[in-house]
């Protein structure tokens, strides 16, 4: 018999075998055995059959009979803090991999603050007092050193920022707009506006507002980009300014400032005027892609002028000239969806203001409004806000007030329906017509940098500062950050609802291209090609926040070490590093 309190052991046993049924099957066993000798033989006896306990019990138990010592988890390590770092050190190794803190300056302590300010603005865009108390609760301020920054700290890193704003600019533009990196020497430029907080901004005026905040104080900045759309630079002006203004100092620090020639100037009709397109002949070196206004429109579909219904039998562009417009290319296009929306809404701003203006016959009828002074202010009002004086005859007296459509402007505005003009400097060796429509349509790209800019990334609006200087560097991060995150868009595409392969369109005249199968793919079923789930792009930053890092305290005596150790990463995290080309680090540094 064996001795009392001999060894005991763990011993599986696998058994394999074909049923009559022809189904093949495994069954393991483990049991808990005691092993003796008996007459010079080893001899086996089983304690206990084992096989109903969950495997890593009997994993412990085996690795405790082998003589290993175990603990309880709490008495081993102690998590003392946990703080999300996935979507900081994603953001930071994008800025790494576009060199984007040595573009910055010289390392020290405002490059540390201001390259934490661009990343807080790309992963939780907040005020600046709001960054700095978000920050310290991600593992964004230890890595860089700026956990202790003092708001005096931070505006000081935004004044040594904004007072680099030439030397960041022009290696970005040296980047992306010359060389081989744009070699149709395209400069995209656009003009919008945000409103301001406070009293005290020098910059800060009553404009055209392009956010629909009327009456309210705000800044005007212009944004350039390449063709492609990704930000480079960035200019701010009062909120009183002039598109024709605003493209004029841009120009300028395109020839002076960032020393380019032979550049392609792209924008709105209402920035490129008459007047401008003098001035960038007098500069010399500057071509340029931009629209013609209504009124030169109509000129040229007069009876005896170029541009003729007759042109768009067959086609819907056409190439056009005209002496008024020497050296240049004008590309004639009609829309028919264009027409058809116009049309809809002329009418409904018509029937709108006719309401309005029937209300005011009937008051000045009933002598409740008299005096042609009073009936004119409120005629105004009216023909003002829905932008239809030119469509209305209107006669006024002291006691009397008619109106009537003005028929023929109507029908004369409704014929151009649809229909603009794009003119250009750039040969039709370089661009053919439908080249020089998309071209100009390329400005929907600037466009989309705003929407980023304001609202769906950056949230630059409203800006809480006081001082010129502050409000441009202001300005100044918020492009920095859109520039991160036009380049993290693009490598996160496959795990986002971003069409990956967006078709050129068939059509360039057509108001929009059409997506492709895989991004329809994408919309219907909510994952991606990969299996994954598809996220918006904030989505996936709010889902890499969820790879935290956890300073681990193993022991429980005084002085014991903290280890930091990442929580396991979900494959769409892993595949976030991935499309970025960097693996996932512990610490930012």
């Amino acid at each position: 018999m064996p001795k009392r309190g001999s060894a005991v052991h763990v011993s599986t046993h696998r058994r394999h075998y074909v049923g009559k049924d022809g189904v093949e099957r495994d069954y393991v066993t483990h049991l808990l055995r005691r092993s003796y000798r008996q007459d010079g033989k080893v001899m086996n006896e089983t304690v206990a059959n084992l096989s109903h306990l969950p495997g890593e019990l009997i994993e412990m138990i085996r690795a405790a009979l082998a003589g290993q010592a175990f603990v309880a988890a709490a008495s081993a390590a102690t998590v003392t803090r946990s703080r999300p770092h996935g979507h900081v050190a994603a953001v930071h190794a994008q800025a790494k991999a576009l060199g984007l803190p040595a573009l910055l300056g010289p390392a020290g302590r405002e490059r540390d603050i201001a390259l934490a300010l661009i990343i807080a603005r790309v992963c939780r865009p907040a005020s600046k007092l709001a960054t700095t108390r978000w920050w310290a609760d991600t593992t964004l301020a230890d890595d860089l050193g700026v956990a202790d920054a003092t708001t005096d700290e931070v505006y000081a890193a935004m004044d040594w920022l904004v007072a680099r704003q030439d030397s960041v600019e022009r290696k970005l533009v040296r980047t992306h707009l010359s060389g081989a990196a744009n070699p149709d020497r395209l400069a995209l430029f656009d003009l919008s506006s945000s409103w301001v907080t406070g009293r005290c901004c020098p910059l800060a005026a009553r404009g055209y507002s392009r956010d629909g905040k009327k009456g309210l104080p705000q800044i005007e900045y212009g944004l350039l980009t390449d063709p492609a759309g990704r930000p480079v630079a960035v200019r701010v002006f009062p909120g009183n300014t002039a598109d024709p203004s605003a493209f004029t100092t841009i120009v300028q620090a395109v020839k002076d400032t960032f020393k380019l020639k032979d550049m392609v100037m792209v924008a709105g009709r209402g920035m490129i005027t008459s007047a401008r397109v003098q001035e960038l002949r007098d500069l010399g070196g500057f071509g340029w892609v931009t629209a013609l206004r209504a009124p030169a429109i109509a000129a040229l579909a007069a009876d005896n002028g170029p541009l003729q219904m007759s042109l768009f039998d067959q086609v819907n562009l056409a190439e056009i000239s005209h002496p008024h417009y020497p050296g240049e290319r004008l590309v004639a296009c009609r829309n028919p969806a264009l027409a058809i929306e116009r049309a809809r809404k002329r009418l409904a701003l018509l029937e709108a203001t006719d309401i309005e203006l029937t209300k005011i016959t009937a008051a000045v009828a009933a002598g409740r409004l008299t005096g042609a002074g009073k009936i004119g202010i409120r005629v105004g009002k009216v023909v003002g806000r829905y932008k239809m004086a030119k469509h209305y005859s209107l006669d006024i007296t002291d006691d009397t007030f008619n109106f009537t459509r003005n028929t023929q402007a109507i029908t004369a505005e409704a014929a151009l329906d649809g229909l603009y003009v794009i003119r250009t400097t750039v040969g039709p060796e370089q661009m053919n017509p439908a080249q020089v429509v998309g071209t100009y349509k390329s400005l929907a790209r600037v466009e989309r940098d705003f929407r980023s800019i304001k609202a769906i990334d950056v949230d630059l609006r409203p800006i809480h500062h006081y001082t010129e200087t502050r409000v441009r560097a202001h300005v100044f991060i918020c492009m920095l950050a859109a520039y991160l995150t036009w380049h993290l868009r693009a490598a996160w595409a496959p795990l986002t609802f971003t069409d990956e392969q967006r078709p050129d369109p068939v059509d360039p005249v057509a108001p929009y291209a059409q997506r492709s199968q895989g991004a329809d793919a994408k919309a219907a079923t909510k994952t991606t090609t990969d299996g994954q789930p598809a996220r918006s792009f904030t989505a996936l930053l709010d889902h890499l926040a969820t790879l935290t890092r956890v300073d681990l305290r193993y022991g429980d005596h005084e002085g014991a070490p903290l280890v930091p150790t990442l929580a396991e990463p979900t494959p769409t995290q892993r595949r976030a590093f991935d499309l970025i080309h960097a693996p996932i680090p512990l610490t930012l540094k």
